[in-house]
């Protein structure tokens, strides 16, 4: 276990996370999202002198230019052996806190709350616990259903999500205020199509080119790829040259590869596997219309990065995408098991008919996405809801 050196601080956090830098996930960017914040000037001169000791399940050390800021330190329990992580950090977090008695416990995940109750209950440690989406949807583990009742705070990435457990769970919105996904506005911005791609995918300057960035994994099939690739076929015959780019890697790719075969799109449809980070933004510049119509996001920072990029984006009606495009303020949402709607919304947006001007217009689409969920506005959130804790 990796500690690092922690000095003296009035007001103590522990902040438990499952992992942060050895594994890459909607959840990983928003934890370092919330550590970017923690780490911050402006953090430090709106809240004080408070110290964050991040316990992380799953990674055994960090990169070392990251989080070097003296209001943070970090203890790892990754090197565990696989069979024993779950108990090996358990007793890691517990012995901690019983030592150290935290001010407050942030769970990163709800998996961590019932020890978070423990401690509330035999100590008197407040605890807030992060919700993503399906992780807090449908829970029928009684200890994590306790758990989430007794919480201080319950914080959600989304509203749906805290629709979903204030009927579900008869909990009270007021006790579930709202700290929506954030991005990096410096990492997606309107560029011109990258002809390196054109070149790369064998496709003409004109064609249009619909886009899902995804992991393609078993586990993941929500995100309604197959559901893309099944309208293909009915949007070819108004838009005959239109391409699909599916970016993405996982163990869904040779069912998703048959899928392709037996709708016989082979000559429209690019599974490109994995790309790196860096090449990210040029995809979405490279497309003219993103598409993801899920049913089971929590909020999905996809749509935000292909907004900032300044390109339409379609949607699932049923989830988080809600909260992302707002509501439809943004971009258009459908029903995602619903082909011809499918279908039929991305032949209008690519004709330019869609009945939301808004998404024409690059520029101001870039603007309204960065001003709802630019990283300032996230680090405006997080430090007011502790500032106000730790009055």
């Amino acid at each position: 276990m990796y500690i690092s050196k922690q000095p003296s601080a009035t007001t103590n956090i522990h902040f438990w996370v499952p992992n942060i830098f050895e594994s890459k996930g909607g959840i990983q960017v928003y934890l370092k999202d919330m550590l970017n914040v923690i780490q911050g000037s402006a953090f430090k001169e709106k809240i004080g002198n408070v110290h964050v000791t991040v316990l992380d399940k799953l990674d055994t050390s960090k990169p070392e230019h990251l989080f070097q800021s003296d209001n943070l330190s970090f203890r790892f329990f990754g090197k565990a052996p696989s069979s024993l992580q779950t108990i090996n950090f358990t007793l890691g977090i517990l012995i901690e806190a019983i030592r150290q008695r935290p001010s407050l416990i942030l769970c990163g995940h709800l998996n961590f709350a019932p020890v978070a109750h423990l401690l509330q209950r035999f100590f008197g440690i407040p605890y807030w616990i992060l919700v993503y989406g399906v992780d807090a949807w449908n829970i029928t583990d009684p200890m994590k259903k306790r758990a989430l009742q007794s919480a201080d705070k319950i914080i959600s990435i989304s509203a749906y999500t805290r629709e979903r457990l204030v009927k579900e769970k008869n909990l009270s919105p007021i006790d579930i205020p709202l700290l929506p996904v954030t991005f990096d506005v410096n990492n997606f911005q309107i560029k011109q199509k990258p002809e390196y791609l054109l070149h790369r995918h064998k496709i003409e300057p004109g064609q249009p080119i619909i886009l899902t960035v995804a992991r393609l994994s078993k586990d993941d099939q929500y995100k309604g790829y197959d559901n893309v690739l099944m309208a293909i076929p009915s949007i070819r015959e108004k838009i005959p040259n239109v391409h699909y780019i599916l970016v993405g890697k996982g163990d869904d790719r040779s069912r998703v590869e048959e899928l392709v075969r037996s709708l016989e799109l082979d000559d429209c449809v690019t599974l490109t596997g994995f790309v790196p980070d860096e090449e990210i933004a040029d995809y979405y510049n490279f497309c003219d219309v993103f598409v993801m119509p899920s049913k089971g996001e929590g909020f999905g920072i996809v749509y935000l990065e292909a907004l900032a990029c300044g390109k339409p984006c379609l949607g699932g009606n049923q989830d988080g995408a809600l909260d992302a495009l707002c509501h439809g303020e943004l971009g258009a949402l459908v029903n995602p098991d619903d082909v011809k709607e499918i279908a039929e919304t991305l032949v209008q947006i690519l004709q330019g008919t869609y009945p939301n001007s808004l998404m024409y217009q690059p520029e101001a689409l870039r603007q309204k996405v960065i001003e709802t969920y630019g990283f300032q506005r996230f680090q405006q959130t997080l430090a007011q809801y502790l500032n106000d804790f730790l009055k």
